[in-house]
């Protein structure tokens, strides 16, 4: 009885000890206690920049020359162009460069794109380039393949990843090229897209050269 005594006092004594030893950490600081940095989104993709833009320049397929194989069905072609944005599942993305005339221009929500009518091809695919300032998908990030989601700690920081591309994109590609005056006017891009079904091709570009 008396060592039962004994060893209740001593959990005690340890409940009581660990009393106050809680440390409730901010978000943000975790790496002051596990020696790991905090994930900084813009650090990130701001790195990552300059190897993505070579990356989809280098992958990149003529558009007419892509829609004329494709011939009406733009999944078709994604073991020879394409990847997936799971591995060998998902969606479908691809890497496409062109030239053409902006037909039209709109920006009445925040999801602007212009129309573009494209040179070498008459079909009937609607050729449309973002011009956000909200851009919608992320086929720029599920293109590339200099980076993966192995490389990143979870979605969230997935997900940033492609929301701070399309910062960098906006800043340096779309916003320098003034869209609202783009009307009438021969543009060549490098960009992508998601397939999304298969009568319109929602391009991000990485490239937007006035001519």
């Amino acid at each position: 009885m008396k060592r039962k005594i004994i060893a209740l006092m001593l959990a005690c004594a340890v409940v009581l000890g660990c009393t106050g030893c809680v440390k409730v950490i901010k978000i943000g600081e975790e790496g002051k206690y596990t020696g790991k940095a905090a994930f900084n989104a813009a650090d990130a993709a701001a790195g990552l920049w300059e190897d993505a833009v070579i990356n989809i320049q280098e992958k990149a397929v003529d558009l007419p020359d892509f829609l004329e194989e494709a011939n009406g069905d733009l999944a078709s072609l994604v073991d020879k162009y394409g990847k997936y944005s799971m591995g060998t599942s998902g969606s479908i993305s691809y890497a496409v460069k062109g030239t053409g005339v902006v037909e039209e221009i709109n920006q009445e929500k925040k999801a602007g794109y212009m129309t573009v009518k494209l040179d070498g091809y008459d079909g009937p695919e609607v050729i449309k380039i973002q011009i956000g300032s909200v851009y919608k998908g992320s086929s720029t990030r599920d293109t590339l393949d200099v980076v993966n989601f192995g490389n990143y700690t979870n979605q969230q920081e997935w997900a940033a990843i492609s929301q701070e591309l399309h910062t960098a994109i906006d800043t340096n590609i779309i916003q320098p090229a003034n869209p609202a005056s783009l009307s009438g006017k021969t543009i060549e891009f490098v960009g992508t897209f998601t397939v999304d079904g298969n009568d319109e091709l929602l391009i991000t570009t990485v490239v937007l050269d006035v001519k």
